[in-house]
């Protein structure tokens, strides 16, 4: 797999990705999400490609100057377990630590199970806390 950076022309591939993956829910609009990606630090936004081009895997990672953070980690569900998911973690972390990024967090979904042992064995640890999140834009408000 070749790791770069996002292409206005993966939008289509990359959102059919996420859904094979799961990784969609109503409530966020993958649109909107690459729009606002791609609005900050978009070099973060990284696509996991086979020898075809194809696109097998993405990561969007982001460092606020305090916490990096990781959403859409992806792998294709036929690539799994061919250690793809490891290596698009490891670029984001690399990219995170040349911004001197001290700590990165993530989250996980109650339940995701497989999920949670995949970043056990990165060294991932759960932290002490509660996530919590309010929605300041609704994605399924007109814009």
């Amino acid at each position: 797999m070749k790791i770069r950076p996002y292409r206005p022309e993966d939008q289509e591939p990359i959102i059919q990705l996420w859904q094979a993956c799961g990784l969609l829910r109503p409530w966020n609009n993958p649109y909107l999400d690459i729009e606002r990606k791609l609005d900050v630090q978009p070099e973060l936004f990284l696509v996991g490609v086979d020898a075809d081009q194809n696109i097998i895997g993405s990561v969007m990672a982001g460092y606020d100057g305090h916490r990096g953070w990781v959403n859409y980690l992806a792998v294709a569900p036929d690539k799994r377990r061919s250690a793809l998911g490891r290596q698009l973690m490891h670029a984001a972390e690399t990219e995170l630590a040349k911004r001197g990024c001290p700590k990165l967090n993530l989250q996980v979904r109650i339940g995701n199970d497989a999920a949670l042992a995949f970043y056990q064995s990165l060294g991932y640890l759960p932290d002490d806390v509660v996530s919590l999140g309010k929605r300041l834009i609704s994605d399924l408000d007109p814009q």
